[in-house]
């Protein structure tokens, strides 16, 4: 802790100065969260089984917390998700975004097998849109809940965001990888049509909160980027995108909304570029195995990059040795702030439960946060 510093510092006070690059008691304790099979195999490694969510962990392990704006971005009216076929190994569905896929029961679940996507065609889209109309009653809390949500806020110790959507992660998840990208390069006025009608939708439903909150970040999801690189070429993403995610950024900062993360798995290397000239400054979760280097971001870009994420997972997976090394490599990221270190996803079911225990005790002893025993203060409800 640096000479002067609060000893008493809230959550949001802390959490606004690390991404601002300003001294703090210690850095926020946060982590990713974890896959379902990662806590069925700590629920018999000593977990308690009554920890089954990822919020229930966070609380268990007695994480920083951080809030949120509900508003709903999503499609009004979802699909109808139902059940088309069943077996002894797998199941096939549509989920609420009228995606038809296969789920296996053998603890593939997280890798479905994809058979079909709700839009295949323009004329698709024209009635797909229909969902995403700002205007459709439930976008927004009512206004009596407003006013006491309002009211709860303006007393918070905690950081409070609000969720800005996608423009490609949610056209490639509602057209199929190699639709939309097919699109990109033969119909590239429908794709700008779609990501315009994207923009308006965010910017519509969140700039009552945006005015009548102080809000400390806004987040979106984008997951863009392979092991290789990005999904589409860095010219087709300034194209694209760049010039709309302006105007949403530009809406945030108008009301001291600055930090603005873009959730995207991946190497995004030749990404990170674009997204600062976007106005989108906080990179996450900075994925090692795929050649993300949060090290060499914050060399190249310096204090215009803020970073969330960067523990190597593989760490975890080899064990308390591996541990110890990789959160030594990142500890000179840690100490010019920006950056809030946690696992570069969510932790795969290879890590065992005491590995990950010892993550938590090193990661904390490492970066001067108070230790916590699993489950200290931590009930059901």
């Amino acid at each position: 802790m640096a000479p002067g510093i609060d000893k008493h510092m809230t959550p949001r006070e802390r959490w606004r100065r690390v991404m601002h690059f300003q001294s703090v008691d210690r850095i926020p304790d946060e982590e990713f969260g974890y896959w379902d099979e990662t806590l069925d195999r700590w629920h018999d490694e000593g977990l308690p089984k009554s920890v089954d969510s990822n919020e229930k962990a966070d609380r268990f392990f007695g994480f920083d917390q951080r809030g949120g704006v509900p508003v709903n971005l999503g499609l009004i009216p979802d699909f109808e998700a139902r059940v088309l076929e069943e077996t002894e190994s797998y199941r096939t569905l549509v989920d609420t975004a009228g995606v038809v896929s296969v789920v296996h029961k053998d603890g593939r679940s997280s890798i479905p097998r994809y058979l079909s996507f709700p839009i295949k065609s323009r004329a698709d889209w024209q009635d797909f849109k229909r969902r995403l109309d700002p205007a459709t009653r439930g976008r927004f809390v009512d206004e009596d809940s407003w006013r006491k949500l309002k009211e709860k806020w303006e007393q918070r110790d905690y950081p409070l965001g609000i969720g800005v959507g996608s423009l490609f992660g949610w056209l490639r998840g509602w057209m199929g990888f190699e639709n939309i990208a097919v699109t990109t390069v033969e119909q590239p006025d429908w794709v700008h049509e779609m990501m315009e009608h994207l923009t308006q939708l965010i910017i519509a439903v969140v700039r009552r909160a945006v005015e009548e909150v102080d809000l400390d970040f806004a987040s979106m999801w984008e997951d863009m980027c392979f092991k290789n690189g990005p999904m589409i070429s860095p010219a087709m993403f300034s194209q694209f995108m760049v010039p709309r995610l302006k105007r949403i950024t530009r809406m945030l900062r108008s009301r001291g909304c600055d930090v603005v993360i873009v959730d995207c798995d991946g190497n995004i290397h030749q990404l990170v570029p674009l997204w600062l000239e976007a106005g989108v400054n906080v990179m996450f979760p900075l994925e090692v195995a795929a050649g993300t280097d949060a090290l060499l971001l914050r060399k190249l870009y310096g204090r215009d990059v803020l970073l969330l994420g960067g523990v190597d997972k593989k760490a975890l997976i080899a064990g308390p040795r591996a541990i110890d090394e990789e959160l030594a490599r990142i500890a000179p990221l840690v100490e010019q702030g920006g950056f809030i270190p946690h696992v570069d996803h969510r932790v795969p079911a290879d890590v065992s439960y005491r590995d990950y225990l010892y993550y938590l005790r090193a990661k904390r002893k490492a970066f001067g946060i108070p230790q916590k025993e699993p489950g200290e203060g931590w009930t059901e409800s």
